[in-house]
């Protein structure tokens, strides 16, 4: 039987960690009950494994106090969390051209429902943040810089200390959902006061278990509020972390397969994974660079990217003329004769060469704009720690096979 390929990691990492299922079973057949709600056995075990999930986790991440770690739905509700829970009328909010629509749907909706102002960093042909203008576009009424550490369209991963020395002392919220168990995340290093992400990417865990960190001396308010199982005799919300921001009962078996995942990163090193999916994009861009019909975008770096690389089909001029195919960062040139819709390709790849791969705007339309790529978007290979170099070549044979049409 053939083996589907599977380049879509960046939607979601598959497979997990054979352990992360292991850890889900045996919550579900074993544990089962809900932390924090009673003081029987199997109650205290289930907060065993929720504050052990915790602890793990600001290790990965070096956060001093776990409690300042809120367990989430995915990095989506994170970021909503801080952008409704932090902001006030009328401030003023930076964001730059790569960020996701978790970003920017719920920064838009504020600036027309409570006129907060809103500054859009430009970014290069590569993706990389224009930090000249990050520094004249600060205001005094600059309250928030939210920052996507690496893009989900082209991968390019931005220079965090830059920004984080740029902005001086304003609250930077870092769009983690593409970095962490990707890169060494340090929040002290970086200077990160919310740091966003989900445990379905690339920390290997289950999906709609996700995290928010918050600095300690900032506060926001919750973006729900009820049962806590804590101070149960009051009405009002509780005011501490994490309780504040963790009403209802969490996806406790899917942070029993995150806590087991995180064990797996510790184990077999962030940086062996973090190498070994720089290699396999190595391939790919090497065997795709030079390839006639195809335009390849980022900064086509392994070491300045995560493993993504994002394509589109073109055949920019009538054969006869000289130019330079591939490159990076966009079209080459300014008009296209021949092309294939990203869809028609993610069809072909799925259909006659069970290869899985995102097509699209990715949910991230400025970042495509950036690029050169809007409306249509790209055709997204992204790799993950499970795929083999022979994944990568049978790829981009069949890359080239698609080009050559």
């Amino acid at each position: 039987m053939k083996k589907r390929i599977y380049m879509d990691n960046a939607a979601t990492s598959f497979p997990k960690p054979p352990r992360v299922v292991e850890a889900m079973v045996r919550f579900m057949t074993e544990v089962g009950a809900n932390p924090g709600r009673s003081t029987h056995e199997q109650s205290m075990e289930a907060a065993h494994i929720v504050d052990s999930t915790r602890e793990k986790l600001a290790r990965l991440f070096n956060i001093r106090d776990p409690k300042r770690i809120v367990f989430t739905l995915n990095a989506t509700e994170s970021l909503n969390t801080v952008i409704y829970g932090f902001l006030n009328a009328h401030d003023h909010v930076i964001v730059t051209q790569m960020e996701h629509n978790s970003v920017l749907r719920p920064i838009r909706h504020l600036e027309k429902s409570m006129g907060i102002e809103v500054s859009v960093i430009p970014c290069d042909k590569m993706g990389f943040l224009d930090l000249d203008f990050l520094s004249k576009t600060i205001r005094p009424t600059t309250a928030l810089v939210c920052v996507n550490h690496a893009s989900n369209v082209c991968g390019v991963i931005q220079d965090i200390k830059s920004v984080r020395g740029i902005i001086d002392g304003i609250p930077l919220l870092l769009d983690a959902a593409q970095t962490a168990g990707e890169l060494n995340i340090d929040v002290e290093e970086l200077g990160v006061d919310f740091l966003a992400f989900t445990g379905h990417k690339a920390l290997l865990g289950p999906q709609g278990v996700g995290g928010l960190y918050v600095r300690e001396g900032l506060n926001l308010e919750p973006l729900k509020r009820g049962g806590t199982g804590s101070f149960s005799e009051s009405q009002d919300q509780p005011d501490f972390f994490p309780d504040a921001f963790e009403s209802g009962t969490r996806n406790n078996v899917g942070i029993a397969g995150l806590g087991a995942a995180v064990d797996f990163l510790f184990e077999t090193g962030i940086d062996t994974i973090r190498n070994h999916c720089m290699s396999l994009l190595r391939v790919l861009i090497d065997e795709l660079v030079s390839v006639p019909g195809i335009v390849l975008y980022g900064p086509l770096d392994p070491e300045k990217q995560a493993p993504i690389l994002s394509v589109t089909f073109d055949r920019a001029l009538p054969d006869g003329l000289d130019m330079s195919f591939g490159g990076c960062g966009g079209r080459a040139i300014p008009a296209t004769f021949e092309t294939l819709h990203p869809h028609e390709v993610g069809t072909i790849l799925r259909d006659e060469y069970e290869i899985s791969v995102r097509v699209g705007l990715h949910c991230a339309p400025l970042a495509h704009q950036a690029l050169g790529t809007f409306p249509d978007g790209t055709v997204r290979f992204s790799l993950g720690f499970f795929n083999t170099v022979q994944d990568v070549e049978i790829t981009a044979a069949a890359i080239k096979r698609i080009a050559e049409k």
